[in-house]
């Protein structure tokens, strides 16, 4: 799988994921939305940016590598994300239950991609 073509398809995610907290800003249904949800939203978009596009580096060095670079970068983004909310939570005061909601929201949705991407490339590699 082409590298580019992943990386439109993550944008186009990305831009799909916008949708739902544009509408409840516009909206005023703010409620749902913790103060700083941009700053969660793009920094976890960048850590799975960053992960999608060494695992597809790392697969197209070594294709034998390529279960062990995805379960390698997953780990590491997760534990920097716990890092991300520890950090965020002891500097800007949320309603917790928000916060669950939107993080969940955009950690869960990312993740979800790495996997549809990780299962389409799985399955190129069969195919061969």
């Amino acid at each position: 799988m082409k590298v580019s073509a992943t990386i439109y398809r993550y944008l186009f995610f990305l831009l799909l994921m916008t949708i739902g907290p544009v509408v409840l800003t516009a909206t005023g249904d703010t409620f749902l939305l913790i103060p700083k949800f941009w700053l969660l939203f793009g920094f976890i978009s960048a850590l799975t940016l960053m992960t999608i596009i060494l695992i597809l580096v790392v697969q197209q060095i070594n294709r034998d590598l390529y279960a062990q670079a995805f379960l390698a970068a997953t780990t590491v983004k997760i534990l920097v994300c716990l890092f991300f909310v520890l950090f965020f939570l002891r500097k800007t005061p949320v309603n917790r239950h928000v916060f669950a909601l939107d993080f969940c929201y955009v950690y869960f949705l990312n993740t979800a991609f790495e996997v549809y991407g990780l299962l389409r490339n799985l399955r190129n590699q069969n195919l061969r």
